[in-house]
């Protein structure tokens, strides 16, 4: 999320005094409970007391004394609380924990039963590190504890159920009292699909006893995976989760996503960066690894996929956007969904935003992997230099024609939804655009509110002021989270939702797996029901060869089988061909054409002439679509390859630009790569500490050569060495360069690729 402004912070005065600060007079209480509301200042790496002498209490503490504490601090990781009693017994009340988050404003119940009442009490604060200073606000000591609230609990047994379309299924609703007396709630559910209907018998008991809970489907309720939500409403408000699965419906079933999975492109995100100097802004090496690794993934699942460079508007060097389309449905009806992809300089940019990345990579693999049918468009898209200014969406937009506008029918944004401290955001939350998300976090009893922190903030803005209705989930920035929110979504009052916005610590260890988990299955359930039809799928195929490598001798042959198998739809009849093949090689099937299920024999002949070597042969089957497999063949005893390459031709080096390329392309290698194998390289360049220099092997395999260093430096004209063993020889290998500082330009002027030196 882009910061709107600097924030100002007042600053706390440190005071440097001896280790324990001497206390003030004691305040004086006749009771049992007294306050101290006088100020004690909290230095740096410093120990204070504030008194309370309690008089007169008859009665002896009890074994739930309350002690209220207000400390005003800007990190209560550093502080150890403690309630000292007359006698000096030391009651630990808060030891450290907290973090970065600011104040300590909370009860605590002690055990104080085995202590005198009166005598002087003590709250002792010990402020363990530097950096950071506060104070004690007030605080308050109950000896005769307080009577607690009457609070009860609720569950659901079993926790899940499935049920045929048409039928109905049962489960247990169990309610106990955790706190003062038993009292009657009533019974109530929410998250139904269409189509279903929830009782209880009987829909009020008693805490401590249970209802029966019966759901009823109609024929016609879609499949699908369903939250329900069992309220139990008391003195207060209980809730459990039903999880329910339709079968046999007639529409599709939404998926629940994996986290894991979700989670494993945000590990890949934070390797990223830590590898391309801590960071994935819009302008750096990170952020191009980043919009690969995306695009790679995107690119197998079978989606179409576009780099849109950003020529006006975003900062200099700044990366492209990547849009990618998946095929199907009604093209006039676009439905899109995006993030921006790039963070800031301060660190690897996890919550800001690769779970926003993460989650739309996941939801549209998975949607891949399910080849729904399609009724309506999806659009998937990560944005460049968000936080620079909203500078790519906002490009995308402009070069839209009007026509194109207009079949977007609504934008989603996802930005920061794993936040620790998180709260459940929507974009414009009563508007229609906003329905599905909100149903789905309904269905959960979450109550979200309107993202009144992000507003035009995020990307969405860039389509907003386009005209097009825009949409989206968030957990929360720098605001911080009020008493009345964390009593609804739990956390930390008064710390930001996420405390390391904008921060080198916005780690993998900064997210939040619950707020992650619930934020990608709404963008499932919203693209499912914005877009996905009801009938069924398109017909497709799948194609592989077995064995899926062999060998020849050269002027013999080779086989091996082509299987064909039916995904979805009808079978269909596909036509079979190679590609891939060295000079003085030959491919046939038999039969050259199948129905999908059935298998045809590749057979590759090969002259004496053909040059020894390891070539990679794409089978290619063609029907409604066209997909393809690889065989990898291995020619020995003929004429030989080259395992060496150069290229002499000049290559332009833009100041602080994208990455340019030269390539070398290897054939008829016979050998296996070295692992000493050379590169010798030849960069003219004023200022080499601004490059980064890599060998990109023919499979993508990056292999850093030189990563800004030498400072000043005229030149890089230098061979390195390079273990490159685990690698195939043949393909179109590449030397990738980057100039990723300001003011001067280059060019790569000559290199040269040994694989067996």
């Amino acid at each position: 999320m882009r910061r709107r402004r600097s924030l100002l912070t007042a600053a706390l005065v440190a005071v440097t005094t001896a280790a324990l600060a001497s206390p003030a007079a004691p305040a004086l209480a006749a009771g049992c409970s007294g306050t101290n509301d006088g100020d004690v200042a909290i230095g740096d790496n410093q120990t204070v007391e504030s008194p309370i002498a309690i008089s007169e209490c008859a009665s002896a503490p009890s074994a739930t004394a309350t002690v209220p504490v207000k400390i005003v601090h800007t990190y209560v990781g550093d502080l150890q609380v403690s309630l000292v009693a007359p006698d000096g017994s030391a009651y630990v009340l808060h030891n450290r924990s907290g973090g970065s988050a600011d104040d300590i404003d909370q009860t605590y119940t002690v055990d104080l039963s085995g202590e005198t009442s009166n005598g002087t009490w003590k709250l002792r604060v010990n402020d363990n590190a530097a950096n950071d200073a506060g104070r004690i606000d007030t605080w308050s000591l109950n000896l005769g504890g307080s009577t607690p609230a009457d609070d009860f609990s609720v569950a659901v047994s079993p926790a899940s159920g499935s049920v045929a379309a048409g039928s109905a299924a049962s489960a247990t609703v169990q309610t106990q009292t955790t706190a003062g007396q038993a009292q009657t709630v009533q019974l109530t559910a929410t998250g139904l699909p269409a189509g279903a209907t929830a009782s209880f018998s009987p829909a009020s008991v008693t805490t401590g006893s249970s209802s029966t809970l019966s759901i009823s489907t109609t024929t016609s309720i879609l499949s699908g995976t369903y939250p329900i939500t069992v309220r139990a409403a008391g003195a207060t408000t209980r809730t459990a989760t039903y999880t329910l699965t339709v079968t046999g419906g007639t529409g599709p079933q939404i998926p629940d996503v994996d986290i894991a999975a979700v989670k494993a492109h945000l590990a890949q995100f934070g390797t990223i960066a830590a590898q391309n100097g801590g960071n994935r802004r819009s302008t750096s090496a990170g952020y191009r690894a980043s919009v690969a690794y995306v695009k790679d993934k995107l690119t197998a699942a079978g989606y179409a996929v576009t780099e849109q460079p950003c020529t006006s508007g975003c900062t200099t060097g700044a990366g492209p956007n990547l849009i990618a389309e998946w095929p199907g449905g009604n093209a006039n009806n676009v439905y899109m969904f995006g993030g921006h992809l790039d963070g800031v300089s301060a660190g690897p940019g996890i919550n800001d935003n690769a779970s926003g990345s993460a989650a739309l990579l996941e939801t549209a693999l998975v949607l891949a992997q399910r080849t729904p049918s399609m009724t309506n468009k999806v659009r998937f898209a990560w944005w460049t230099d968000e936080e620079q200014g909203l500078n790519g969406s906002r490009f995308y937009v402009s070069q839209l024609p009007s026509t194109e506008r207009a079949k977007i029918k609504t934008y989603h944004n996802f930005d920061m939804v794993g936040s620790t401290n998180g709260g459940y955001f929507i974009n414009n939350i009563t508007s229609t655009q906003s329905v599905h998300m909100k149903a789905y976090w309904d269905s959960l009893g979450l109550q979200p509110e309107e993202n009144t922190e992000g507003r035009n903030r995020s990307d969405d803005a860039s389509f907003t002021n386009a005209g097009i209705p825009a949409s989206g989930y968030a957990m929360g920035a720098s605001a911080r989270k009020t008493t009345a929110q964390a009593n609804k979504w739990g956390g930390t009052a008064g710390g930001a939702f996420d405390p390391c916005y904008h921060a080198s610590c916005d780690t993998t260890a900064n997210i939040s797996d619950t707020h992650l988990n619930r934020a990608v299955d709404g963008i499932a359930y919203t693209v499912w029901k914005s877009a996905v039809g009801t009938g069924t799928p398109g017909a497709d195929f799948a194609v592989s060869v077995s064995p899926a490598s062999g060998s020849v001798a050269a002027g013999s042959s080779v086989q091996a089988s082509v299987a064909t198998r039916t995904v979805s739809g009808d079978p269909q009849t596909v036509r079979l061909s190679a590609s891939g093949l060295p000079a003085g090689a030959t491919a046939s099937f038999s039969p050259a054409s199948v129905t999908t299920g059935s298998a045809s024999t590749l057979t590759i002949s090969t002259t004496a002439s053909v040059a020894a070597g390891t070539y990679p042969v794409t089978i290619t089957a063609a029907g409604t679509a066209s997909r393809t497999a690889t065989y990898a063949l291995t020619v020995t005893g003929g004429g030989g390859g080259s395992c060496t390459g150069t290229n002499p031709d000049d290559v332009a080096i833009p100041d602080a630009g994208a990455a340019v390329e030269s390539t070398i392309a290897l054939s008829g290698c016979s050998a296996t790569p070295s692992s000493a194998s050379v590169v010798t390289v030849r960069i003219v360049h004023p200022y080499v500490g601004d490059l980064t220099v890599a060998l990109i092997a023919p499979d993508g395999s990056s292999y850093p050569l030189h990563n800004r260093s030498g400072g000043s430096a005229d030149n890089i004209d230098r061979t390195f060495s390079v273990n490159v063993a685990g690698e195939t020889a043949n393909g179109t290998w590449k030397l990738r360069v980057q100039d990723s500082g300001p003011a001067d330009v280059g060019t790569l002027d000559t290199w040269s690729l040994n694989l067996t030196p």
